[in-house]
């Protein structure tokens, strides 16, 4: 037996004046009557409620120190037991450059990526996620982490203006690489999302991928754009207007990322198979493992809960049936 809140049993240390004070009340109480000898009242018989005067008391106090151990949450946990889970760590590169706010996809490139990404984060409970985002210049968002909480709220602060406006495919790659390239995983995977080619940034997108590939880092490169053209939200003196502009992406560059890392390129060209894709990698990456962890604790306050409750009763019943008092 443990207890999730142990600091509440020091409650206990309570009914020490409660008991004081319950033996102070009753020698007050008490009538005194003088007399020359007692021997006269000795084969007087004593009532049974008068052996039962003190037991409303004794209800109470071992009430209130159910109570308190309800408080302190008493658990229990009896035993071993192996189970098999699936973990991986991953790493979520993520193109925020200006031209993700293109609306080929619903309600535009950003937050299509984001709403996907993040439903992939809530279906891998047991992986290490980090998340790194690039445009111009690139930056870790979230280190890899289980707490996919904080994961998920880091993804929601992701805006376009955060870095500098570009693409710089070859940096984002190398500092995700840089965040995952220690792990100790089986399997440590990256996944890349860009809609263009790499303008900006003093790394090769090839090279970055070459780096993947000496720390056994797989990577998934995943293309966001229609064929074609998209609309684009573009500030004009009337206001923003939506223009039609070429969609380029370098798919010759992705690919051979994906082929070094001995990872798979795709391309995504509306939500649905944006969440294909993710679907997809969700499926591919999966590394079984058994582990030995100990059994989940049960909450037992129940049992404590049914005595104080009776104790509770048995007062009641005692003070205002058995042992009631005449006015």
């Amino acid at each position: 037996m443990t207890f999730a809140h142990p600091y509440y049993l020091f409650l206990l240390l309570l009914l020490i004046p409660m008991i004081y004070w319950y033996v102070r009340k009753l020698h007050k109480s008490q009538a005194s009557l003088q007399i020359s000898a007692s021997q006269a009242f000795r084969d007087i018989p004593v009532s049974y409620k008068t052996r039962l005067r003190h037991l409303p008391a004794v209800c109470r106090m071992l009430t209130i120190a159910l109570l308190i151990v309800i408080l302190a949450r008493p658990q229990s946990s009896n035993h071993w037991q192996n189970t098999t889970t699936e973990g991986i760590d991953i790493v979520l590169a993520l193109d925020i450059s200006s031209s993700m706010l293109a609306q080929d996809l619903s309600p535009n490139r950003l937050e299509a990526a984001k709403n996907v990404a993040m439903s992939f984060v809530k279906n891998r409970p047991n992986d290490n996620i980090g998340l790194v985002i690039f445009a111009g210049e690139s930056f870790t968002q979230c280190p890899l982490t289980t707490d996919h909480a904080i994961l998920l709220n880091l993804f929601g602060q992701i805006k376009l203006g955060m870095i500098e406006d570009g693409t710089a495919i070859g940096n984002g790659l190398a500092t995700a690489v840089n965040r995952i390239k220690d792990s100790e995983a089986k399997s440590k995977v990256i996944i890349l999302l860009t809609d263009g080619s790499n303008t900006r940034g003093d790394i090769a997108p090839v090279t970055a991928a070459q780096l993947a590939a000496e720390f056994g880092i797989r990577v998934y490169t995943v293309a966001v754009g229609t064929m074609g053209e998209a609309l684009y939200p573009v500030q004009t003196s009337f206001g923003v207007r939506l223009e039609r502009m070429k969609v380029e992406i370098d798919e010759k560059t992705l690919t051979a990322i994906a082929s070094v890392t001995n990872g798979k390129y795709f391309r995504a060209t509306d939500n649905s198979s944006l969440r294909a894709i993710y679907e997809e990698i969700d499926q591919m990456e999966k590394s079984k493992m058994t582990v030995r962890e100990y059994s989940k604790k049960q909450e037992e306050y129940v049992i404590f809960a049914v005595f104080a409750f009776l104790l509770i009763l048995s007062e009641i019943l005692l003070k205002y049936f058995v042992l009631r008092n005449i006015p």
